[in-house]
Formats: structure tokens, C-alpha cells, sequence
């Protein structure tokens, strides 16, 4: 019981914003000093944790799709993407945000990072859709829901880190989530599509998009998706793992720059010092939770849970249910990061009990996660839309406007869940 005391207060201390590192390294030290039982000496094996951590090649992948992904936020090929994905679809109803989805998506395979994929959406997209008279919820829960997509399709930083949490192959992980990331493409597709033949004053055709040459969208198109073919191709041919494949994709993320003109010293220093503080605050975060794990199991709170599953419930879909809906209610309160380094090891032991394929429920986490990123108050996305958007649309008409895309993901969550072939079909 004192270990679920040490859960909850983590957790009140996350709620009222408290930095994450200092509450898990905090907390650990405090009830470690408390207890006589446990004492200072629950620690000792904590350097070690740590070199381990600074040691772990697969980790070294973090930064460097980090880097990758803040290059190419920089070289402006989001803004040709969509000047030619607009041009293709600009006799369609609804084409905008159809253009907008596929961008997300594009954006999602070549950088892998959500903040900059809603910030550029938001900047770029967003005033484009609001200008061709698009509904501001639809075309803010649009923005905000494609910028997500960096959440679950490769290469994305959280099936980095939930490979690591769950001692799972990242390159797997990263095949078994191609499929259901397309899969919610095909949803919002969809979504827009129904909506816009429904409702067509939501979505109206935007004849007043400039035409764009097929060699223009071919050059704009053709690099960023053969840089993603080549980063995802080697780690699914075996060829390279995700660490050297992510430098790789480094060294073609600066080579574009240059082909693009965009290539300067300004965007190498913005580029490095993000990729430092991005990179530094995960890895605090994974340290702090080094610590809290230490205590959190020294009480017998794992074994505690792993009891309460596998004994007093003893049944897979049950636990499949509470893990899903308990993830989904913690994203409204906290980030991402924080649930995989807090409930993600306390649910790996009951994987194994049960004898769930750890590749097919580390996606069905990520899954969820993306969903964290949209959900009101806290999530993310909808930060770095308002953010990005200033005045030009109301908090409240971007909350009305993502819960659509928020159904669309438990959807697409409980596809998956009723078709595990979508995850292992690559594997």
C-alpha cells in the first residue's frame, strides 16, 4: 500500500506541473529516506542503471531522428508538400484537408516529431484553410490530428522508447506499426470525406489553390519520400539497425537542405541545440524513473499489480481493457514520456504472465499514446496548435474540433486490438 501511495503522490505532483525528472527523483528520495526498511542503500545499483542507459545504442537513435526530423522542419519542404498535394486535390470537396492528412503523414515517415509536425501544419495549413472558408474546428482538429501521426508511424521517438521500456526490437516495433499508422490515415481520410459530402459548407472546393506543374510535385514530393525509404527500408531489410540508420537519415535530412538552398550555419545551431534540450529531457526523465522504479518495486508495488492481474482477474481481455482505458485517462493529465516511463514497466511483468505478443501490444500503447496528444485539457498537440495559430481561432473551436479525430484513433485502436494481423504483417 505504501507503494501505491508513492504512485498517486507522483502522480499529484505531475498534475500541478512539477518538472517530471524532479518529481520521480524527488519522490524516490523522499520515501526512501522515510522508510527505515529501505534506506539510501535501494541506490546503489543506480550508477550502473544510468551507464547502462547512456550505453544503450538503441537509445542513441533518439537524438539522432530528433536531429533528422529538426533539419528538415527547417528546409521548407512541408510548405512545398502541401503547395503540391493542395494542387492535386484542389477539385476535390474537402481536397485541403485531404492534402493536409497526406502531408501529416509524409511529414510523420521523414521526422518523427510531433511538436514540429503540428507547429509546421499549423503555420502553413492552417491559415490556408481558413482562408478557402473552411469550418475552424474541422480544419484545427485536422492540423492537430495529421501533426499526431509522427506518434505511430515509423520513425517515431515513442516506438523508440517503448522498445527500450519493453525490451523489444525497435526495427519490429517499427514494422508491426506501419499498417495501423496507415490505417488511421485511411480513417481521417475518410472522416473528411463523409463530412465534406454531408456538410459541404465545412469543406468547400478551394478552386483559387495555384496549379502546380507534375515536375514541381514530383521534385517536391520525390526527396523526402526516397530519404524515408531509405531510413525505414534499411531497418526493415535488415540492412541497418535504427541507430545507424537514424544517422544516416542525419546525413540525408542536410543533404536535401543544401539541394533546397536552406542549408546554413543558423539552421545547423538551431538544429543542435533543440536536438540537446529534446534529447536532454528525455533522458532525465528516463533517469528519474530509473530511481522511482528502484523504490516503486523495492515496495512490492509490482508484484503487488502482477498479483492483482494475474490471480484476483486472471483474464488477458481484461487486463488488455483496463491497461488500454487507464492509459487513455492518464494522457488527458500527462505527457507521453512520463506514461511510458511510469505505467509502461509496471504492465510489462503482466505481459509476459498472460502471454501477450509484446510487439503487437507495445502498438496498441502507442496507439493510445497518439490519442494523449489530442486529448483536452493537457494535450500537447493542442498547445502547439493555439500557439502556432495566435487569435485567429478559439481554444475552445480546436477542443470541439479534435474530438472527431479522437474517436477516429480509439477506432482505429480497436481494430487493431479485434486484428493483430495489422501489426504482423510485416514481421
Amino acid at each position: 500500500m505504501i507503494a501505491m501511495f508513492m504512485f498517486i503522490v507522483v502522480l499529484a505532483l505531475l498534475l500541478v506541473g512539477i518538472p517530471v525528472a524532479f518529481v520521480f527523483g524527488a519522490v524516490s528520495i523522499a520515501f526512501a529516506f522515510l522508510i527505515p526498511e529501505l534506506g539510501f542503500e535501494v541506490f546503489s545499483v543506480l550508477p550502473f542503471r544510468i551507464y547502462g542507459i547512456m550505453s544503450n545504442t538503441t537509445l542513441m537513435a533518439v537524438p539522432l531522428f530528433i536531429a533528422m526530423g529538426l533539419v528538415l522542419e527547417k528546409s521548407q519542404m512541408a510548405h512545398r508538400l502541401l503547395m503540391s498535394m493542395s494542387a492535386l486535390f484542389r477539385g476535390v470537396r474537402g481536397g485541403l484537408a485531404l492534402s493536409v492528412v497526406l502531408v501529416g503523414a509524409i511529414l510523420a515517415a521523414s521526422t518523427g516529431i510531433v511538436s514540429a509536425s503540428v507547429v509546421m501544419m499549423s503555420v502553413i495549413a492552417l491559415p490556408l484553410m481558413l482562408q478557402a472558408g473552411y469550418d475552424k474546428g474541422l480544419a484545427s482538429g485536422t492540423v492537430a490530428a495529421s501533426g499526431t501521426l509522427g506518434q505511430i508511424i515509423p520513425p517515431s521517438i515513442i516506438l523508440i522508447i517503448l522498445g527500450d521500456v519493453m525490451s523489444v526490437s525497435v526495427g519490429e516495433l517499427f514494422m508491426g506499426a506501419v499498417l495501423p499508422g496507415l490505417l488511421l490515415v485511411a480513417l481521417y481520410m475518410a472522416y473528411i470525406l463523409i463530412r465534406s459530402y454531408f456538410s459541404p459548407q465545412m469543406a468547400p472546393i478551394s478552386k483559387d489553390i495555384q496549379e502546380v506543374s507534375f515536375k514541381e510535385i514530383i521534385v517536391s514530393i520525390i526527396p523526402p519520400m526516397l530519404l524515408m525509404m531509405s531510413v525505414l527500408g534499411s531497418i526493415f531489410l535488415g540492412i541497418a539497425s535504427p541507430t545507424e540508420s537514424a544517422a544516416f537519415g542525419v546525413i540525408g535530412a542536410l543533404l536535401l537542405a543544401l539541394l533546397n538552398n536552406s542549408l546554413n550555419f543558423e539552421m545547423i545551431r538551431y538544429s543542435s541545440l533543440e536536438t540537446v534540450k529534446l534529447s536532454g529531457m528525455i533522458f532525465m526523465i528516463l533517469i528519474g524513473a530509473t530511481a522511482f522504479s528502484l523504490v516503486f518495486n523495492e515496495l512490492g508495488g509490482s508484484d503487488l499489480i502482477l498479483e492483482f492481474f494475474s490471480e484476483d482477474i486472471g483474464d488477458v481481455w481484461v487486463f488488455i481493457a483496463v491497461a488500454m482505458l487507464g492509459i487513455f485517462i492518464l494522457g488527458f493529465f500527462i505527457d507521453f514520456i512520463e506514461i511510458s516511463f511510469i505505467i509502461v514497466p509496471i504492465l510489462v511483468p503482466i505481459m509476459h504472465t498472460f502471454g501477450i505478443d509484446p510487439v503487437w501490444f507495445a502498438v496498441l500503447i502507442a496507439l493510445n499514446l497518439q490519442a494523449s496528444f489530442l486529448t483536452p485539457p493537457f494535450g500537447l498537440s493542442l498547445f502547439f496548435l493555439k500557439g502556432a495559430a495566435g487569435e485567429s481561432i478559439k481554444t475552445i473551436e480546436i477542443y470541439k474540433g479534435v474530438i472527431p479525430f479522437i474517436f477516429l484513433q480509439l477506432l482505429g485502436l480497436g481494430l487493431v486490438i479485434l486484428f493483430p494481423d495489422l501489426v504482423f504483417a510485416f514481421l
